[in-house]
């Protein structure tokens, strides 16, 4: 049994940073960029905003809509990957309204996949109602964000109709209870 790594903690690498001077600093971050995508993407958006967040959305969106509709054969339905493309989006970004978006495609996406294939399963239901009731909370706070989205989010529960597992009546009960 190997023995626990333990690294540093953000309040000592703070320290840490302190001492070295600009070309050591630089380094640093040249060697980030190199070896992590994450950093890579993140400092792209920091330095070339509007271009890197455009791309990452579509990048991000295709991550979404593959796991259910790939461009060739049958989607994997890996919700957890769906899912890890909106909040790795989100961290990198910090893009509320591109971030609410993937939500919805997410959504759209997920409900159009049950409504070509049939039934799921509850897990499958259960993520696609916690999502509606995240997007919805946020519709709810912002009267911008509901009048752009409401039609969209009513559409979605009206496309669930006839779907199984009480998905239909929970989408529409929170529609209701948030939205109308």
């Amino acid at each position: 049994m190997g023995k626990q790594i333990n690294y540093l903690s953000l309040s000592d690498l703070k320290k840490e940073l302190k001492t070295l001077d600009h070309k050591e600093l630089t380094s640093i971050i040249v060697n980030s960029y190199k070896l992590n995508n994450e950093v890579k993407q993140q400092l792209s958006v920091k330095f070339n905003r509007e271009d890197m967040v455009e791309r990452l959305f579509h990048k991000y969106k295709k991550q979404i809509v593959d796991e259910f509709f790939p461009d060739k054969g049958f989607g994997k339905m890996r919700l957890s990957h769906a899912k890890k493309a909106i909040s790795t989006y989100k961290k990198l970004t910090d893009d509320q309204e591109g971030t609410l978006e993937l939500m919805l495609i997410y959504l759209e996406t997920g409900v159009s996949f049950t409504n070509t294939y049939g039934e799921i399963d509850e897990r499958f239901y259960n993520s696609m109602s916690s999502m509606f009731d995240k997007v919805t909370d946020h519709c709810q706070k912002e009267a911008i964000v509901f009048n752009k989205y409401q039609t969209r989010l009513k559409e979605m529960v009206e496309n669930t109709e006839g779907i199984g597992w009480g998905f239909h009546d929970e989408l529409s009960d929170i529609f209701y209870s948030k939205m109308a």
